[in-house]
């Protein structure tokens, strides 16, 4: 079983949100480069894997996609995947002011 979450927040940059969520639960995040999703940080641990990622992502006509475009309000993604649902994780997070939870899928 894989529990995922989806956050967003148009408060923070994803750089912001990034020392934020760091700070808020201890771990560290590294910013990835991707053709398909642009800059995106990414934290990652034996417990969950934590990505922040814009929505506006370049796209190939040099107009902005959005990643998620179901959550077009939200400037910033943040994305959860853990093996089990980790409910102190996500009452940790949404403690963090601007950051609205979005959806959650169980796989």
């Amino acid at each position: 079983m894989t529990d995922h979450h989806t956050y967003g927040t148009s408060t923070h940059t994803a750089d912001e949100l990034a020392r934020l969520v760091s700070d808020r639960i201890g771990l560290v995040f590294t910013e990835r480069d991707s053709d398909y999703r642009g800059v995106y940080h990414l934290g990652d641990n034996p417990k969950a894997r934590i990505e922040i990622q814009p929505n506006p992502i370049p796209g190939d006509d040099g107009e902005d996609d959005l990643y998620a475009p179901e959550h077009s309000s939200a400037q910033v993604l943040l994305l959860t995947t853990t093996s089990t649902p980790d409910p102190s994780l996500h009452t940790r997070l949404r403690s963090l002011e601007g950051l609205i939870h979005l959806n959650h899928e169980t796989c």
